[in-house]
């Protein structure tokens, strides 16, 4: 590696210090940071020639400007929409456009910039009115509306509950009290670090809670978008894993292809326009304890030609996928696509578009939102009776908090990015999620919830936890009604 790196930079007449090689070695696709670098060199700061971490920051400073101007049409999308007469846009996919040194001032603009996306979002609600900065509440107000993010929530000993709310002006402590039912109930699923507005009054040291708001949705238009196609959802497919359906699996690849199933099933597969993996394409290698037991593939390299195998099967499609917790990539969120570096046969698949998680693809008109789910953990330990069976009761949190991993610092590793990529800004008309395992279908204020089960069959670690997977049932989305086909012999 380090011949190779330095290499590169002589070929183009450049220097490397220690410091910067040092950085440049530790990126998870360097080879891609190495050619972008010698390109910014080159157009932008081609009096110098030493390579060096400020260079790093300039380069890292004016991607972050360029991106928020220019959006790029990666020339593979084109290429497979010239060839396959199959129109879609990709929306969001922050692959390559994700920096942060991990430090303080990181994390603030990380916060602040949540912060700011979610106010506007509470301040288009006809009903808030003009908002009132925290450090303006310590006078006796009769009316006010602050918004804030939730720094923590506590119940005293009467039964009123607590929040402590901060905005950038300062922290303010808000009482709800207990006999205002509605409220008490909406503070059960009030999460550490979401964004919330609160309508109400000040005594001077208190903020008494009237309503609470959330960033929420408006019901989408009661008439479904124009459909004449249909999408597949898979996720959690574990390839490589002892337990992955290899049957179910392959009944479900001749499915799409026209040669398995009824007539009206063959005639569902002719009608499938694009299929989307939402993660856990392969069981990956080190994700857990002795997980090497429970591999029946030990390398991630094979896994994934093992997976560039399978899906090589489909050809006619596009195939929109996206990395979980167990691909390799880093497991920070947002994760930036699988490259390359681990599945060089899945990425020259013409019909496979790599995207991050989280991501956003307009498909013909119906825009899908694309996440993992491993936020799903962290609400099921915060809240009180949920499980994750309850996906779909999850997805309606997230769309009403208008963001797909609110919590911070806990199980789901959120790198602390310039921007804030988990804020639902643009509203899907799919919410596409895994990592649970389990399958489930709702449809909340026009959008539809889905989370796609697994063709995993159960672990050693989910006998343990009870989870139940549904191993082979596999969801689509057609003329806007949904629709589950089992591939599994039961």
């Amino acid at each position: 590696m380090t011949s190779d790196i330095i290499k590169k930079f002589q070929e183009a007449k450049l220097l490397v210090n220690n410091n910067a090689y040092s950085e440049i070695k530790g990126n998870d696709d360097y080879d891609y940071l190495i050619t972008e670098l010698i390109k910014y060199m080159e157009e932008n700061e081609n009096d110098q020639y030493i390579i060096t971490t400020k260079t790093i920051r300039n380069y890292q400073e004016h991607e972050r400007q360029r991106i928020h101007e220019l959006i790029i049409e990666n020339p593979k999308t084109k290429e497979i929409r010239e060839n396959l007469e199959m129109p879609y846009d990709i929306m969001l996919d922050v692959t390559n456009k994700s920096y942060t040194d991990g430090d303080i001032e990181d994390l603030n603009k990380y916060f602040n910039n949540r912060y700011e996306k979610l106010r506007k979002i509470i301040e288009q609600n006809p009903e808030f009115n003009k908002v009132t900065d925290i450090k303006n509440t310590k006078t006796k107000l009769e009316s006010l509306d602050i918004i804030g993010i939730v720094n923590s929530v506590n119940s005293t000993k009467n039964g009123h509950k607590i929040l402590e709310l901060e905005d950038p002006t300062g922290t303010g402590t808000v009482l709800v009290m207990k006999d205002n039912e509605d409220l008490i109930n909406d503070c059960e699923t009030i999460l550490k670090d979401e964004i919330i507005g609160i309508d109400g009054s000040s005594n001077g040291n208190l903020i008494i809670a009237n309503d609470i708001v959330h960033p929420g949705i408006q019901r989408q238009a009661i008439i479904d978008k124009p459909m004449d196609f249909s999408i597949v959802f898979i996720s959690d497919v574990h390839i490589g894993s002892k337990q992955f359906d290899e049957a179910a699996f392959n009944k479900f690849i001749k499915w799409l292809n026209g040669n398995y199933g009824g007539e009206d099933q063959q005639e569902l597969a002719n009608s499938v326009k694009y299929l989307v993996i939402g993660g856990d394409l392969v069981d990956g290698i080190g994700v857990y304890p002795n997980q090497e037991k429970e591999l029946k593939i030990k390398d991630i390299y094979e896994q994934y030609e093992e997976a560039a195998r399978l899906l090589g099967n489909i050809t006619d499609i596009p195939i929109i996928l996206s990395p979980g917790n167990h691909d390799a990539t880093r497991l920070a969120e947002p994760q930036p696509a699988i490259t390359e570096k681990y599945a060089k046969e899945l990425c020259e698949q013409k019909n496979i578009e790599m995207v991050s998680n989280p991501s956003l693809v307009n498909l013909d008109g119906i825009k899908v939102l694309v996440y993992h789910g491993r936020s799903f953990d962290d609400i099921v330990m915060a809240i009180n009776g949920y499980t994750h069976a309850d996906t779909d009761n999850m997805m309606r949190l997230l769309l009403e908090k208008r963001h797909l991993a609110p919590i911070y610092g806990e199980r789901t590793a959120l790198a602390s990015e310039f921007e804030d990529y988990h804020v639902i800004e643009e509203l899907p008309d799919v919410l596409h999620t895994g990592h649970v395992h389990i399958n489930s279908y709702a449809k909340y204020k026009g959008v539809h919830l889905l989370n796609s089960g697994t063709f995993q069959e159960q672990t050693e670690f989910q006998k343990i936890y009870n989870i139940e997977p549904t191993c082979g049932q596999v969801p689509i989305l057609t003329n806007n009604k949904f629709k589950l086909l089992n591939f599994r012999d039961d």
